[in-house]
């Protein structure tokens, strides 16, 4: 079984302005995280924060390479530690195709095929997010999701 996810979407700006929504931690709480603890860089360790479900996680910038690709981990504080990767492509018309993949979820889990359901929706989300704050400055739908 292939444990990995991916998500993917067409985002009508250039890669400079969804890369730096991203990564600058001004930015990120318009769409995704409450919080950022700072800019991410490559080794650097980010905490993010959501404010609205009362928790907090650490990613590790594993690989950044500007406008084009961040790759990072998490979940290691619960055992369950994943790589993610994102991937911007830029098209001949100046928008922006964004593809992230999270990996590493473990097979031998019974709770797997649910953790992988839920990551995908979690990845959809956040890009649907992502695309209304750069495209049309919509930033109220973040942690809009009711558990």
């Amino acid at each position: 079984m292939n444990t990995e996810v991916t998500a993917k979407m067409k985002i009508l700006k250039p890669t400079n302005v969804v890369f730096e929504a991203i990564v600058d931690p001004e930015k990120i709480g318009n769409f995704w995280f409450s919080s950022s603890s700072q800019r991410w860089e490559q080794g650097k360790e980010v905490i993010l924060k959501y404010d609205e479900y009362h928790a907090e996680g650490v990613i590790n910038v594993l690989e950044l390479k500007e406008n084009k690709k961040i790759a990072f981990s998490w979940g290691e504080e619960h055992n369950e530690e994943t790589i993610v990767t994102i991937i911007l492509k830029e098209s001949d018309n100046g928008s922006t195709m964004i593809e992230v993949s999270e990996s590493g979820l473990k097979e031998e889990d019974p709770e797997v095929v649910n953790k992988m359901m839920g990551q995908k929706e979690g990845w959809v989300y956040m890009l649907s997010c992502l695309k209304c704050y750069v495209e049309n400055d919509i930033n109220n739908m973040r942690a809009s999701l009711i558990h």
